[in-house]
């Protein structure tokens, strides 16, 4: 996991950024808002010509991501930004935070365990991931980067 200082927050990295696909939106933290935001980050891939693997991929680390930020945190609502970024697609997973929270990190365990791959799988799925402060001071976004191609390439 890398750290959040090497990890520039979408369009906020200074200096000029090229035009690329991305959007952003919110969800009430709730167990029933983990597929409408697959659903939402399936589409627009589809819309942006994401290849079949990118979109798989970026549709399991944004269901394992949000369903942690639903799970873990005593959030309102969920954001989900995701944009290319070069030959990349960033994903950034924001949560209201809480009491005692701490930064995500893979448990070790076994794979007959019902829970705790789902940051084995981001890990295993993303060039690299990890967590910064939110935006407001509270809170945090968890982020991953994956390999970006179209369906045409």
């Amino acid at each position: 996991m890398a750290s959040y200082k090497n990890a520039p927050s979408l369009g906020r990295c200074g200096g000029f950024l090229a035009p690329s696909p991305q959007d952003a939106f919110h969800l009430p933290a709730r167990r029933t808002s983990v597929p409408e935001a697959r659903r939402r980050v399936s589409t627009l891939l589809r819309e942006w010509d994401a290849a079949q693997q990118v979109r798989d991929d970026v549709e399991l680390v944004v269901t394992e991501l949000f369903t942690n930020a639903v799970r873990h945190t005593d959030s309102e609502k969920v954001g989900c930004e995701i944009a290319v970024v070069g030959a990349h697609i960033r994903i950034e997973i924001t949560d209201e935070g809480g009491p005692g929270l701490s930064a995500p990190h893979a448990q070790p365990g076994t794979l007959d365990q019902e829970g705790g791959r789902g940051l084995f799988l981001v890990g295993a799925l993303s060039d690299s991931w990890g967590t910064r402060p939110g935006d407001s001071g509270q809170g945090q976004v968890v982020w991953a980067d994956l390999p970006y191609r179209t369906a045409t390439h």
